[in-house]
């Protein structure tokens, strides 16, 4: 128990800390429309490779925590267990899979910094449909956290294993996060989403932050 409240601080630590190396969790559509970050990449690969490698150690943390939240949980109810193991660990692995098109942006970087004219024009729509690709891929990655933690956050209601204002609060985050992807999924210019996934962020940011608290200080 005390290793899942680790985990949820950890993975939260490790976002603040690829953000802080330039990392693009949720690309938006101004990314789409600014070459602007080729020059960063290019001026500095070797925080942007560190930036990927915390990305990697945070979506394998993603997965782990699903793990360890089956054994320490799904006693009280298997059905939940499997839905939100299930959905957690696809939310990790789509995140390392895709990691690999997000790689290829170092090379991109550094082909954009050496060529002009039609080439460059190329490397940009490169650019962009590798963010395209990473924003509707990340979409899918929230639905899936949306499903797992709401089905885990109704564990932690109905059999009070926690303070059940925890659970609650989960099941509050869960259900605009997915609302909103799924808006973004279906229809990416209603802007309605981004209220929608920037009120349900905040919610799991603090959901999070309380839980992996209360697992790591205050376990059965």
């Amino acid at each position: 128990m005390r290793l899942s409240g680790f985990l949820f601080l950890f993975i939260l630590v490790l976002q603040v800390a690829m953000a802080s190396f330039g990392y693009i969790l949720e690309p938006m559509p101004k990314h789409y429309e600014s070459d602007a970050k080729l020059p960063k990449i290019n001026n500095n690969p070797k925080k942007f490779q560190i930036s990927i490698v915390l990305a990697l150690i945070e979506h394998v943390s993603v997965i782990t925590l699903a793990i360890m939240l089956f054994i320490v949980f799904s006693p009280y109810n298997i059905i939940l267990g499997i839905v939100w193991t299930i959905f957690r660990i696809a939310e990790g692995s789509i995140q390392v899979y895709n990691e690999k098109n997000y790689w290829g942006l170092l090379n991109i970087a550094r082909q954009y910094s050496v060529t002009s004219g039609t080439e460059k024009n190329s490397l940009s729509d490169s650019y962009r449909i590798i963010l395209q690709t990473k924003s509707s891929r990340f979409a899918f990655v929230m639905i899936c956290w949306s499903i797992g933690t709401l089905a885990f956050s109704i564990l932690l209601v109905t059999y009070e294993v926690v303070p059940p204002i925890i659970g609650w609060l989960g099941i509050v985050a869960s259900i605009p996060v997915g609302f909103g992807n799924g808006i973004k999924l279906v229809k990416p210019n209603f802007k309605v989403f981004e209220v929608l996934t920037s009120i349900g962020g905040l919610l799991a940011i603090l959901f999070e932050l309380i839980l992996g608290g209360w697992l790591l200080f205050y376990p059965h």
